[in-house]
């Protein structure tokens, strides 16, 4: 690329991949760095599966965009010509009255979308990996599966490049400045003017608000994989849905089958504030021994070999809703979805939505519970 940009994308994860594709396809000039060189493992898109569901415990307001974000996923899986999806329904289990299994039901009914619920009894006969109490209660959706992270990004930055996108990887963006007609980048590799700037940067998005700092924090998260016990055939796929569970009011693990590297689990949130630069990526026995009592009391089959460990970053918000929408200063720069966690199933959709916002400004899905400006 000579010449200046239309767009630039500071970070090329799950949402900066997926816009520059977006972008690219549509003729724009689009340039986008990384300070690593993505898929990495140092950020949130990674760890060989990510859940996508549709009857969304957080919010109805999500239900319109994870349902653009299957379309879209479906229409990268026929361009790469990679399996990107695998469907294997989703389960939602906890207390009836809690968080997690209203507000799916509550995302359900609104919708429309196909659900089921199940007592206790029912997800153990259904589910035999499963050991609910007694007073547990299940939502039970269809269409919900895990994505490949890392070959979804993978997917949209080589699809990006062919489209025209420039990507540089493993430059580091400094800071951003206005100038008279548009936005300059100081990088690592010098200066890019654009006109139009994405954030996206996940964990590293605080030191890049240029003076408005938004209220977020990061978290250091730990996902784990175990070899279920010998002969015990209930975590593999097609057995096993992908699910969340309210083990305790207000603590929730989620998991997904086993499709060759074990059975995978981890806390939803509890991990400690963390700096990014630094953050702890080993994985201590203590955490180990940790996650292997809750399996003793959720899933005792599970309690096998640990096979692997890795740690990934939530970048959280206060209502642990998006950010997507104009800088509070600087409508030029459009910031881009901090997802408290769980955020990576949205992403071709926000893709589009950042190119939008990028491009003329408005979006066709109502952003207002995703503004920036509700922090004050």
């Amino acid at each position: 690329m000579t010449g200046r940009a239309e767009v630039a994308i500071v970070g090329l994860g799950a949402a900066g991949s997926a816009a520059a594709l977006t972008l690219a396809r549509r003729g724009r000039r689009v340039i986008g760095f990384d300070r690593f060189h993505p898929p990495h493992i140092h950020g949130s898109t990674h760890g060989r599966s990510r859940i996508i569901r549709e009857a969304y415990y957080e919010s109805p307001a999500y239900v319109p965009l994870v349902r653009r974000a299957y379309e879209l996923w479906h229409d990268l899986e026929r361009d790469s010509g990679r399996t990107l999806l695998t469907q294997t329904g989703g389960l939602m289990l906890g207390p009836a009255g809690g968080e997690l299994v209203d507000g799916a039901r509550r995302s359900a009914e609104l919708h429309g979308i196909p659900w089921e619920l199940l007592d206790a009894a029912a997800v153990r006969r259904r589910f035999p990996a499963f050991r609910p109490d007694a007073d547990a209660v299940a939502v039970l959706e269809q269409r919900a599966g895990f994505l490949d992270p890392e070959a979804c990004v993978e997917s949209c930055l080589t699809l990006a490049a062919g489209a025209g996108a420039t990507l540089r990887f493993d430059t580091l963006v400094d800071r951003w400045e206005r100038t008279g007609d548009g936005i300059r980048l100081h990088t690592t590799g010098g200066t890019v003017e654009c006109n139009r700037l994405i954030l996206a940067a996940g964990a590293w998005m605080g030191g890049l608000m240029g003076g408005t700092p938004l209220p977020l924090t990061v978290t250091r998260q730990v996902m784990y994989w175990f070899r279920p016990k010998e002969g015990v055939p209930h975590f593999g796929a097609g057995k096993l849905p992908v699910f969340i569970w309210e083990w305790e009011a207000g603590r929730m693990i989620y998991g997904f089958p086993d499709h060759g590297a074990g059975f995978k689990v981890a806390r939803h949130h509890e991990g400690p504030t963390v700096n990014a630069n630094v953050a702890d990526r080993s994985v201590s026995p203590a955490e180990i021994a940790e996650m292997r009592e809750i399996l003793r009391r959720c899933f005792p089959e599970a309690d096998g070999e640990p096979v692997d460990a890795a740690t990934c970053l939530y970048t959280n918000t206060p209502d642990h809703h998006f950010v997507l929408g104009a800088h509070p200063d600087e409508p030029r720069v459009i910031l881009a979805s901090p997802c408290s966690g769980h955020g990576f199933k949205f992403a071709s959709a926000i893709g589009e939505v950042l190119a939008d916002l990028a491009t003329t400004g408005q979006s066709s899905f109502d952003l207002s519970p995703f503004s920036p400006r509700r922090f004050g």
